[in-house]
């Protein structure tokens, strides 16, 4: 740990982690595949390490002086996707969706199933061999199905999750990838526990089932007990130019404009004097930020800062475009910006920021 940089850097090694996280399957309930990579990458930077009864990742990088606050950073290990409900004849499978997904992106889209990660297909009756009567637009889930092609019963099984196959790809000053939504939070707290400041302790919070309601956050936050608590995830970078040409006045946040501070969702009102260090953070070192609109969704920190007497809690996320469909699309300056500003922000930490009562 003495030799590691003061600042941390996304570069080739950083991408290459998030390449491998992104590409790893782990949809809610069945968080293993990622799991794993966290536990070998944490296991060298923190004191303590385990996993809870749920699954979540609990890593702790403990203060090395006296009366530290306790900070809690979460991050959601899982992703959207689906569960196969059905034995699969003939190597169709029904399924059953996992987290919320616009049901109008499935039909013919490549999928991954199982550990194996056994290549198949949504499939859907071709839009030119529709009836009249049918709706072009959207196709019931229960009329569509994976297909792993002949044999395919053997292949997988009633249970198994599958998700998107989408690679993951840098382009240019954009990353692509599936589940950046929220591989992109867990990457950043690896790299955040592996330059922590000495004078907090550092709890890393992987955590498990956030797409289908913060179930692990809310397990996690009550056992770590923090003095305050981070989630870090993506939020949807609504800003594309509106149908008609005309200024997106709507948007949630906009690509290349820094990091996104939540100011309330529709589950927190986060706390004003951690948004306040966040600002005062970000302006002293010239990091760019953004406030991200009010609005709906939400974040770990809906569960996280009503466990116990209540954890003061602000959420901080990467914009990306096309939130829940196979591909996300982000800006790395956007993540490195992030991590800049999240790392500034705990380096000048001290218990002065809830010295006051909140407003």
């Amino acid at each position: 740990m003495n030799d590691i940089p003061l600042l941390p850097i996304i570069g080739d090694a950083e991408i290459a982690l998030l390449e491998k996280l992104s590409n790893a399957n782990a949809v809610s309930g069945d968080e293993g595949e990622v799991r794993a990579i966290v536990l070998e990458q944490v296991r060298p930077l923190v004191d303590e390490v385990k996993v809870d009864a749920l699954g979540n990742v609990l890593a702790v990088r403990k203060a090395r002086q006296p009366g530290a606050l306790r900070v809690m950073l979460a991050a959601h290990m899982d992703e959207i996707g689906f569960m196969l409900t059905s034995d699969g004849e003939d190597g169709l499978f029904s399924f059953a969706l996992v987290g919320g997904i616009d049901e109008r992106i499935l039909p013919g889209k490549p999928v991954k199933v199982g550990k194996d990660h056994v290549p198949g297909v949504i499939g859907a009756k071709p839009i030119h061999l529709q009836e009249e009567g049918e709706d072009e637009r959207s196709i019931p889930v229960d009329s569509l199905k994976i297909d792993l092609g002949p044999g395919g019963e053997n292949k997988a099984k009633k249970g198994d999750r599958a998700t998107f196959a989408t690679t993951f790809q840098r382009v240019g000053p954009s990353l692509i990838g599936k589940a950046l939504d929220n591989r992109l939070g867990v990457a950043t707290i690896i790299e955040l526990l592996r330059h922590a400041p000495d004078s907090i302790e550092l709890i890393g919070a992987f955590t498990v089932q956030e797409e289908i309601g913060l179930r692990g956050a809310r397990v996690a936050a009550y056992a770590i007990n923090p003095d305050l608590a981070i989630a870090i995830d993506s939020t949807p970078a609504y800003d594309l130019p509106l149908w008609d040409g005309s200024e997106n006045t709507v948007y949630n946040t906009r690509l290349g404009a820094g990091p996104a501070i939540y100011l309330t969702d529709s589950s927190t009102l986060s706390d004003p004097r951690i948004i306040q260090h966040l600002v005062r953070s970000a302006e002293a070192e010239g990091i760019p930020y953004q406030f991200r609109q009010p609005g709906g969704g939400g974040t770990d920190a809906g569960a996280i800062h009503k466990q116990r007497a209540g954890i003061p809690s602000v959420s901080v996320s990467v914009p990306g475009r096309y939130a829940h469909t196979p591909a996300l699309v982000v800006r790395l300056e956007d993540w490195q910006n992030t991590l800049r500003l999240l790392h500034s922000a705990l380096r000048r930490l001290t218990p002065d920021v809830l010295a006051e009562p909140r407003p």
